[in-house]
Parts: C-alpha cells; structure tokens; sequence
C-alpha cells in the first residue's frame, strides 16, 4: 500500500467507524436511561406509529373507566332516592290500611292524614332535590320520552359510535316519582272509603318505584361489568405498546457493552492509523 503524509487514509476510515460507534453508543445509553427502545420516529417509524395509536386507546379507554365509575356514583344517588321514596310509601300503605279499619275514629284519621300529607309532600321533595352534578335524576329527567339532547350518556368507549355510550334514559326510562307521577297526589285517608281507595294506589305506586329500582340496578351491574371489560382491554393494549416501545433492558446492556469496547477499540485504532506517515522519515534517515 503506498505512504501518503497529505492524505492518511487507514485514519480517515478509523475514524469514520469510530463516528459509528460512538453514535451507537449514544443510542444505547438514550435507550437505558429512559427505558424506551423507540424514542423518535428514526428509531422505529411503523413502531412509533402504532404505538402512539395504542397510547391514544389507552388514554380513552382509562378515562371510560373513570365516566363508567361516574355513571355509578349517579345511579346510587338515583338509588339512594328511590329507596327512601319506597320507605315512605309503603309507609303510607301503613297509614291507609290503619285509616280504613272501622276501630278508628274521625278524630284519628285527622291525625293520620296529618302524616300522609306530610311523607307525600316529602315524596315531591327528594324527587325535586335529588341530583347529581346538577341533573336531576328522578323527576322525569330519566325518562326516554323527553328530548334526545337531554338524554345523560355515559361514554365508554373510544369513539362516537352507539356502542361505545350507554344511554340512561333508554335504558332505565324513569318516570316521574312524584305524588302526581305515582297518583297518590290527591289520595285521602280521612274517610274509610277514601282510605281503601288509597291502599290500592298505593300498592299500585309502591310497584312502580320497585320496578325503577330494578332498572336502576340492572344499568348498574351492566355498567360494572364495562368497566370490568374496559380494565382487561386496557392491561392487552398496556402490553401490546409496551412490547412495541419498551427497551429490553438486559439486551440493551448487552450492546452498550458491545459499543463501549468498539469505541474504545475505534479510538486506539484512529491514534495508530495517526503513526503511519511518521514510517516517512524512516525513509529520509
């Protein structure tokens, strides 16, 4: 091979595959200090693709989960009402079967009718106040046959598909549980007759909010087991982008190691390749 002292090729190259190395090097430093193999879109382009798709689901579907706890935190407040409201009337089932008996006077059904009208005039207000963040839950606002654009939605799911929402209003089609919605609005119980005539609407009233409670807590089970299936889907999809983005942290030491003695070996071979035109003055002695 010739001697050149302008142009010391053995260096050039030595140091062309040092470059290499070092930024190799670089590279499996950048991947164990932040764990991620795909750290931009020249690392792995289809890669970074896929798994930032697999992140935005993940991101969606996590905040799924925290509207489907939501949608159950207003179905037991819904719940809660309903229960109440169920306790009075049949309370007040109580009262009409004790103002129909003949033993009780009109001077007791005065009484009586003293607590009737005050438990249904508390039906009208726990149907008036209950409410989650602002909506109202069981004074009609449940029911399908109001507007569409006011009907509650619980979304979960990533897209604006029907199936990734659960209409509430659909699904429970609650109607109004007030007095006048149950027709106890206009009962008495200061007349024997009267007080018959209220034992059956009442029993009549106590199946309707039964009935509600029923839907209330079949939405309930549905919604918990969304979320159930949303928390699987979103632990496959974890592991999907893991496997994709993650860095193998043994064989990324693997090949910093690998890198680390290249370099150094590049390195001693750029200074020995510097000594080869110094064999020159060998010439000239």
């Amino acid at each position: 091979m010739p001697v050149r002292i302008f142009n010391n090729i053995p260096s050039l190259n030595a140091q062309r595959i040092l470059g290499i190395n070092n930024d190799r090097l670089a590279s499996s430093v950048e991947r164990i200090a932040s764990g991620i193999r795909v750290n931009r879109g020249a690392d792995d382009a289809a890669g970074l693709a896929i798994s930032e798709s697999l992140r935005s689901d993940i991101r969606a579907l996590r905040q799924a989960v925290r509207n489907g706890n939501d949608g159950i935190a207003l179905i037991n407040v819904t719940e809660g009402a309903l229960n109440e409201q169920a306790g009075i009337l049949i309370r007040l089932r109580e009262l009409a079967s004790q103002a129909a008996t003949g033993t009780v006077g009109s001077t007791e059904r005065q009484t009586i009718q003293l607590e009737f009208t005050a438990l249904r005039n508390e039906i009208d207000r726990i149907a008036q106040t209950t409410s989650f963040n602002g909506q109202r839950l069981i004074d009609g606002s449940l029911s399908s046959s109001i507007s569409s654009n006011q009907h509650i939605l619980i979304q979960i799911g990533i897209d604006s598909s029907a199936d990734s929402r659960i209409n509430l209003n659909q699904q429970i089609d609650l109607g109004s549980i007030t007095s006048s919605g149950l027709g106890v609005d206009v009962l008495s119980v200061t007349a024997s007759d009267a007080a018959l005539t209220a034992l059956d609407v009442m029993n009549s009233a106590i199946t309707v909010v039964t009935q509600g409670r029923g839907k209330v807590g079949a939405v309930q089970n549905r919604l918990v087991r969304a979320i159930s299936n949303i928390s699987i889907s979103i632990e496959n999809l974890t592991s999907a982008e893991s496997a994709i983005r993650d860095a193998d942290i043994a064989e990324e030491v693997a090949l910093l190691t690998r890198n680390q003695i290249l370099v150094q070996s590049s390195t001693a071979m750029v200074g020995q390749a510097n000594l080869i035109p110094q064999s020159v003055l060998q010439l000239l002695q």
